[in-house]
């Protein structure tokens, strides 16, 4: 992690909880975009993500054709992958019905940590998982509700960016400021 990008996310963003509906649904697009890739691949381009997907506006994504798309797959500033672009606007479908059901798409996600960020107490880098009961439980209803790119792998991404988990080290300076 020596990109100042990737230091600068570290030490301001990772790990601390998330309630906004728009920054939510940024982290589900983004981290359905990182499959296959490094986090690093999707942080240098999120800036380009942001203009391409209207800063994330959730019913501006939902409204996507298939002209936009191929509009997408011609931009060189993101990810140019069909089928995740395209998950991308099944999402934001998704993200809307969800929203709609629950009031916001926070109460519905944070329903899966029972409200409150889970801590770990990770002492070295050998100890973080990839997935949780939480993430499979996320997983398995988000897919019922339409979502996809979001197996557990990818949830438990989603919830170490959107603060549902603080995985820093017991050792870093953030797991502590995290928390408060």
């Amino acid at each position: 992690m020596n990109h100042p990008l990737m230091i600068e996310y570290h030490d301001t963003e990772w790990g601390v909880p998330v309630h906004d509906d728009r920054k939510l649904f940024e982290f589900l697009v983004l981290d359905a975009a990182q499959a296959g890739l490094s986090w690093q691949t999707v942080l240098l381009k999120r800036e380009n993500y942001r203009k391409a997907f209207d800063n994330f506006d959730a019913e501006k994504v939902a409204r996507y054709t298939e002209k936009r798309i191929e509009k997408l797959l011609a931009n060189p500033g993101i990810i140019r992958n069909r089928l995740k672009m395209r998950s991308a606007v099944t999402n934001a479908k998704a993200f809307l019905k969800v929203r709609d059901e629950f009031g916001s798409f926070d109460r519905y996600i944070w329903q899966f940590v029972g409200g409150k960020p889970l801590i770990t107490r990770i002492q070295s880098m050998k100890e973080i998982v990839a997935a949780s009961k939480e993430s499979d439980a996320m997983s398995k209803d988000m897919k019922r509700r339409g979502f996809n790119f979001c197996g557990s792998t990818i949830c438990y991404a989603f919830m170490q960016a959107a603060g549902l988990v603080n995985d820093h080290l017991v050792t870093c300076f953030r797991h502590r400021e995290v928390q408060r």
